[in-house]
C-alpha cells in the first residue's frame, strides 16, 4: 500500500485516539484499550514499510504518549501495587525482552571466562576473592565446615549488612546504565567472574556440592537480580544510543523510565536473597538435601516465571505485540 493510501485510510482513527490521549473524547477503558491496539498494529505496518517517515514518527510518539493512560484507564478498580507489579512491570519486561537476554548471554560469557581462568591460573582465586578469603576458606574446609564463613554474626545483622551491599550493587549497575551501559558492562565482568571463580576454588577442593547447596540457597534470587537490574542499565544506555525517531531527550527520558520500573521489582527479590543468606543460608550443612535444594528450585522458577514467562502471558491478554 502506498504511503498516501496508507494515511488517507487510517487519519480519522488516528484523530481520534489524539483526541482520546488529550482528554478531549471519553470513552470506555475496552474501547480506549482497543483503539491503542490499533495504533501499535498500524505503528508496525508504518516501520516495516515507511521506516523513514514523518508518519512513522507520529504513530511512535502517539503509542508512546499512550502507553500508561491507556491501562491506568483499564485497571483504574485494580489495586496500584498490584497493578504495577503484575502489570505495568511484566509490560516493560516484553517489550526490552531484547536487554534482558542480552544481560544473561553477557555474563554467561563472563563466567565462562572466569572459569577458564581459575582453572588455568592457580593464582587467579586469589587475586579476585582475596588471600584472606582463600586461607579462611580452605580452614574452614579442613575443619569440615565449607561454609562456615556465612555463620559468622547474628541473623539480623547478617541480613541487614547482606541487603544493604547487595542493594548498592543493584543500584550501582542500574545508575552506570548513564555510561551508555559501558558502566553496567563492567559490574556484570566483575560479579560473574567472581560467582565463577567462587563455584571453581570449591570444586579444586572437591566440595563444589556443600557449595551449590549452601550459596544457592540465597544466590538464586540475588544473582538473577543482579542480571535483570544489568538489563535496566543496558536499557538506559540504549535510549541514549540508539533514540529511534524519537528525540534523543525523550528517547532517554522514556527509557530511564521504564528502566526504574524494572529496578524496583528486583528489590522484593533482593530483601528475600538477603533473608535467606542471613537466616538460611547459615544452616544449610545441617539441613536435609531435599530442603536445601527444594528452596533453590522454588527460587528459580519463581523469578525465572516473573521475569521470562509472566511478560508474554500479560502482553497476550492486553493484545500488546
Amino acid at each position: 500500500m502506498r504511503e498516501v493510501a496508507f494515511i488517507k485510510q487510517n487519519k480519522e482513527k488516528w484523530l481520534e485516539f489524539e483526541q482520546l490521549i488529550s482528554n478531549k473524547e471519553k470513552k470506555s477503558p475496552d474501547d480506549i484499550a482497543n483503539l491503542h491496539i490499533k495504533i501499535m498494529n498500524d505503528l508496525v505496518y508504518a516501520q516495516t514499510y515507511y521506516p523513514k517517515s514523518k508518519v512513522t514518527l507520529f504513530l511512535n510518539k502517539l503509542a508512546k504518549t499512550s502507553f500508561d493512560k491507556v491501562y491506568d484507564a483499564k485497571r483504574t478498580d485494580k489495586n496500584v501495587f498490584l497493578q504495577f507489579f503484575f502489570e505495568k512491570v511484566p509490560l516493560r519486561c516484553y517489550t526490552y525482552r531484547k536487554y534482558i537476554y542480552i544481560s544473561f548471554i553477557f555474563f554467561f560469557i563472563c563466567f565462562f571466562v572466569g572459569l577458564l581462568s581459575t582453572f588455568n591460573d592457580e593464582s587467579f582465586a586469589r587475586q579476585i576473592l582475596s588471600d584472606g578469603y582463600v586461607d579462611q576458606t580452605l580452614e574452614n574446609i579442613e575443619s569440615g565446615d565449607a561454609m562456615a564463613i556465612y555463620k559468622g554474626g547474628s541473623n539480623w545483622g547478617t541480613f541487614i549488612g547482606i541487603y544493604d551491599n547487595n542493594q548498592r550493587v543493584g543500584l550501582n549497575m542500574f545508575l552506570s546504565g548513564l555510561l551508555l551501559g559501558i558502566g553496567t558492562a563492567y559490574y556484570i565482568v566483575v560479579n560473574a567472574i567472581m560467582v565463577a571463580v567462587f563455584q571453581a576454588f570449591f570444586y579444586q577442593q572437591n566440595t563444589l556440592f556443600d557449595s551449590l547447596k549452601g550459596i544457592w540457597i540465597h544466590g538464586t534470587y540475588e544473582i538473577f537480580g543482579i542480571i535483570i537490574e544489568a538489563a535496566a542499565g543496558y536499557i538506559i544506555g540504549a535510549s541514549i544510543l540508539f533514540p529511534g525517531t524519537l528525540k534523543r531527550f525523550e528517547s532517554f527520558k522514556i527509557g530511564i523510565r521504564d528502566a526504574f520500573y524494572i529496578f524496583i521489582s528486583t528489590i522484593p527479590f533482593t530483601i528475600m536473597a538477603a533473608f535467606l543468606e542471613g537466616y538460611v543460608t547459615r544452616y544449610s550443612n545441617i539441613m536435609p538435601i531435599i530442603f536445601c535444594f527444594a528452596i533453590i528450585l522454588f527460587s528459580l522458577v519463581s523469578i525465572s516465571y516473573y521475569y521470562l514467562v509472566l511478560p508474554f502471558k500479560v502482553a497476550k491478554k492486553l493484545g500488546v505485540r
